[in-house]
């Protein structure tokens, strides 16, 4: 019989049974190596299922390359001189319970109120069927980019559908599958529309109805480009040949819906585009932009089902003409046929993308808003044209009862025309009497500074919420009890000549799923085709696909988070500012750096933020000559572009053979442009999966010559706890917290690229009109796309100092480990001076083509039979695959990997001796679908289960492609970006 435990009484016991408890012999594995157990840890321990391998697994691999510890491997693989000699100030790890209760403290400090600000952002309703299906479910947010399009056909479609949604409201003939915001998406067509204006002139007219944030984001990225931005009313604008372009918004910011077809007439005489920002549900009532002239139409698409999230993320969309399409920023989604014959899906167009235009690139964007984007189509799908239209006639009978209702207690409304948001000029009641009023019933306007007030409804709204409004407008407080609604006089507040007489949404993917059972099959058909971290792991290097925890992402869709307008007042967000303020000190120590900003919603809105910092430094201190940016020959495509998009001129540095920074050809450069020389880009460790034994000489020499150093935090994943860039001598970096930080990569985006930067460069971080009257704005929102922060919060929490540090060896050991298990077959491009690599590795496969003539294409399509995402191809080398593993991933799966990709090269070396044919066999004919196999005929020389099942653990669970491999360049010459009729299917 157990006895009982004593009462501890006094101090001493306490001391006395703590000290008893710490002498516990606890498995090694029970937090992990290298972590002492603690008494007063929680036992829920996140650490121990965040990272992959137990002790013993790691003992295992440790051996496999020959070192007896972690500290061992990291002193062979790390340089001694960029080493922390002391811990992270971060904490101890936390356990996943307690952790969520104080977020939730946090979260109460919020106050969620009725927000009727409008300026782009809406409430609305997620259907609980997409929230549950779609933005809470790993078998969507854990999906890669789709570039390996065979295994993404269910996503495409998706976006496909997003696409042709865009389409169909706009008038216009193609669209892309989202940008970052309607700001940066504003943005981008000033910058297309100045490549693509006749007259070739330097003035971009924006209408002061635009939304402020996107006037602010505009005018930034305009100064480096020269573009002289020119605000004023659409309609007293003096536009002759120097204005390449002219920005509307429809309806305007405060509600009023103007015809532009005038203004757009103008402009279009003088040889330049119009853009015109436009709201998508309005554009189910409204004519649609293309109609009234618009070459490009841009906005969002949150109101279709997306929540606030304090301003993101939320999908942006672009739509332009055909004879523009080269020119679209961006991805879209194309049709094309794989070699089947059958209607397939892929990325369209890729030749544009700035990996491979790099400094010619005409956008840097990498990130899109995949995830976002999937939920507004499938808002559109679940509701369909008759639904969306219901929901826009709605909304605008109660604005417009709204508006005669305050126009009878005597207050002015400024537009006869409007959607959904009116303008009131009140009248007998104070501006003070209002605000008190809207106060106590927990209501948010927006009070203009003229004294004005904008009120914008949206779907959510109910008639209890129309009376509150009205009460807060009324001086007479008891008239209101039994107030009757002033039901509107006619059935529209909208122009005759401005409504839409046109169809939409007619295909049957609009047409067809509008029940929830219907609906959910059909998310779930498309979920079966797509590998996502739930089928297996995703080894891309670069790209750090490792564990999004299920705790990091419960609390996105928390109230507290999700419901709060980006414009709420600073004190209705305590909470989110508790969480920023942490979240900056936590990767301000990570990093090294001195200020942080959260506002870049992308890796590369990172990269052009930190870019622009340094720009302002130079400028500030009357060094307006440099203008340099040196870039290894290595460098991501992004640095390139955001380079060119800073305003700087591009200058490459070439690598030395082992593919390393040439230190010598970096130092002439330098010297030769040390009057110019703005910065260097560098990327660490390397592009090549090394860390540089040189990089402090390298970020001395820049320094040297006036110079200011960025690093590009992509490969963040292998300094966490080991080295911070900060001290290594960098000036700012970014980091793609939808890698090393856990948020998911949802398919395509979100993702989230704050910067961290050294004193000097502090003042100048980017800022916005909602917060500071000189803006340096570069989002739409003042914290970006800030209910996805709260996952990198719980990540680093969670995990604490020695856990971070933890995740980076064993991310850095698992792909040793690998590379180790795959040297034999396949030649590892690039080592440190130890024979070791960083966190990624890269496989020289162009000795294949020599021996087989199998392409490295043939080998990532062959992965997919295994079950397997390839590993990132032919970047940074052609030819070659680079592995990253992360710390997330067992023992077992690592193996798994690379038995797949040892049982691919016998197939090679079968192939190079004649024993299979050269044309016809597995990799050639890669991926096989189970329609291919199950067809009566079958005349290849090797047999269907060498096809279907290459490897044992196949035939427990097998992921089958549901298209066999595309035809790119058919798509390309036909290019198609909106739904096929569904006969094209049925063929």
């Amino acid at each position: 019989m157990l006895e009982s435990s004593p009462t501890i009484t006094t101090q001493d016991e306490l001391i006395e049974s703590i000290t008893a408890i710490e002498e516990l012999k606890v498995p090694k594995d029970y937090l992990g190596e290298c972590l002492s157990p603690d008494a007063f840890a929680p036992t829920d321990s996140f650490i121990r299922r965040h990272i992959g391998a137990s002790s013993p697994e790691i003992q295992a691999m440790l051996r496999a390359i020959a070192c007896d510890s972690l500290e061992e491997m990291v002193e062979k693989t790390v340089p001694d001189s960029i080493r922390l000699k002391q811990p992270l100030d971060l904490g101890v790890a936390r356990g996943e319970y307690e952790l969520l209760q104080e977020l939730k403290a946090i979260a109460s400090k919020n106050q969620v109120w009725r927000s009727y600000i409008g300026t782009g952002y809406y409430n609305c309703i997620t259907p609980p069927i997409i929230q549950r299906n779609i933005l809470e479910n790993p078998g969507w947010y854990t999906q890669y980019t789709p570039y390996q399009a065979e295994i993404a056909q269910g996503r495409l479609e998706a976006l496909l559908n997003f696409q042709t949604m865009i389409i169909d409201l706009t008038g216009l003939e193609i669209a892309n599958a989202s940008l970052l915001d309607e700001g940066t998406a504003a943005a981008e067509a000033m910058t297309m529309a100045a490549g693509l204006a006749k007259n070739k002139g330097n003035k971009f007219l924006v209408s002061s109805d635009c939304h402020p944030q996107t006037i602010a984001v505009v005018k930034t990225r305009a100064i480096p480009l020269g573009i002289e931005v020119i605000t004023g009313k659409h309609d007293e604008f003096v536009i002759d040949r120097s204005c390449f372009g002219i920005l509307l918004q429809y309806p305007a910011s405060d509600g009023a819906i103007y015809d532009y077809t005038e203004s757009i007439q103008q402009i279009h005489a003088q040889g330049g585009l119009a853009i015109v920002a436009a709201d998508l549900l309005a554009l189910t009532l409204l004519k649609a932009p293309a109609e009234f002239g618009a070459d490009i139409a841009i906005g969002s698409a949150q109101r279709f089902g997306v929540p606030f999230g304090y301003g993101g993320p939320h999908a942006a969309y672009m739509a332009t003409k055909e004879d523009y399409k080269r020119q679209m920023p961006g991805r879209m989604v194309g049709v094309s046929k794989d070699v089947h014959g059958q209607p397939a899906l892929r990325l369209a167009l890729q030749t544009r993308e700035q990996h491979i235009r790099r400094d010619k690139a005409t956008s840097n964007i990498c990130t899109a808003q995949v995830l976002l984007a999937i939920m507004a189509s499938m808002y559109a799908v679940y509701h369909g044209a008759a639904g969306l239209k219901s929901i826009a006639q709605r909304v605008h009978f109660l604005t417009q009862t709204l508006a005669q209702s305050l126009e009878k207690l005597g207050h002015q409304v400024l537009h006869p025309d409007f959607f959904d948001t009116i303008l009131i000029q009140p009248k007998g009641t104070s501006l003070a009497e209002i605000k008190d009023r809207a106060a106590a019933h927990k209501i948010n306007l927006r009070y203009l500074e003229n004294g004005a007030i904008a009120i914008s409804l949206d779907e959510t709204v109910s008639k209890q919420d129309l009376l509150d409004l009205i009460n807060i407008f009324s001086e007479d407080q008891s008239a209101i009890t039994n107030y009757k609604l002033q039901v509107p006089d006619s059935q529209f507040s909208i122009p005759n000549s401005l409504t839409r007489n046109t169809t939409y949404l007619t295909h049957p993917v609009f047409n067809t799923y509008h029940s929830e059972s219907e609906l959910l099959r059909y998310i779930y058909r498309l979920q079966a085709k797509d590998l996502s971290l739930t089928t297996s792991m995703i080894p891309l290097g670069s790209c750090t696909m490792k564990l999004n925890a299920t705790s990091e992402m419960l609390p996105v869709t928390w109230s507290e988070f999700g419901n709060i307008h980006p414009f709420a007042p600073l004190e209705q967000t305590q909470g989110y500012q508790i969480l920023f303020q942490q979240l900056e000190v936590w990767l301000a120590e990570i990093t090294g750096f001195a200020g942080v900003s959260l506002q870049p919603n992308a890796g590369s809105q990172g990269e052009y933020a930190g870019l622009l910092t340094i720009r302002e430094y130079h400028q500030h201190r009357g060094q307006t000559n440099r203008h340099i940016c040196l870039i290894p020959t290595s460098a991501h495509g992004t640095n390139p572009a955001s380079a060119v998009m800073a305003g700087m001129k591009v200058v490459t540095v070439n690598c030395d053979d082992e593919g390393n920074i040439d230190v010598t050809d970096l130092k002439t450069k330098a010297e030769k442009h040390q009057h110019e020389l703005a910065a260097l880009m560098v990327t660490y460790p390397s592009t090549h999966g090394v860390f540089e034994e040189s990089i402090r000489d390298i970020c001395d020499i820049v320094h040297y010559y006036g110079g200011q150093v960025y690093m590009d935090g992509a490969n963040m994943n292998a300094q966490v706890g080991l080295c911070r860039p900060g001290d290594i001598g960098a000036d700012v970096c970014h980091l793609n917290l939808h890698k090393t930080f856990c948020i998911p990569h949802g398919g395509g985006g979100p993702g989230m690229g704050p910067i961290c930067v050294a004193p000097q460069l502090v003042p100048f971080l980017p800022k916005h009109p909602f917060t500071t009257e000189n803006p340096s704005t570069i989002s739409a929102a003042p914290w970006g796309s800030a209910s996805i922060l709260t996952i990198s919060w719980v990540y680093i929490a969670l995990m604490g100092a020695k856990g971070l540090k933890l995740a980076t060896e064993v991310a850095i050991l698992n792909a040793n480990y690998m590379a180790h298990r795959l040297a034999p077959h396949y030649p590892i491009l690039y080592t440190g001076k130890n024979g070791l690599v960083a966190h990624e590795c890269i496989l020289d496969l162009r000795g294949c083509k020599t021996i087989a003539g199998i392409e490295v294409d043939d080998i990532a399509k062959r992965l997919m039979d295994y079950g397997f995402h390839a590993p990132t191809v032919s970047w940074p080398v052609a030819g070659t695959m680079m592995i990253e593993p992360t710390e997330s991933e067992s023992k077992a799966e690592l193996d798994r990997f690379c038995e797949a990709m040892i049982a691919i090269s016998q197939e090679i070396k079968a192939i190079a001796s004649g024993a299979m044919d050269k044309l016809d066999n597995p990799l050639k004919n890669a991926p096989h679908t189970a329609a291919t196999l199950l067809a009566d005929d079958w005349n290849h020389a090797y047999s269907r289960s060498q096809a279907a099942y290459p490897a044992p653990w196949l035939k427990e669970h097998k992921f089958w492609t549901s298209v066999g491999r595309i035809d790119n360049a058919f798509g390309d010459r036909n290019f198609v970006c909106s739904c096929l009729p569904i006969e094209a299917y049925n063929e």
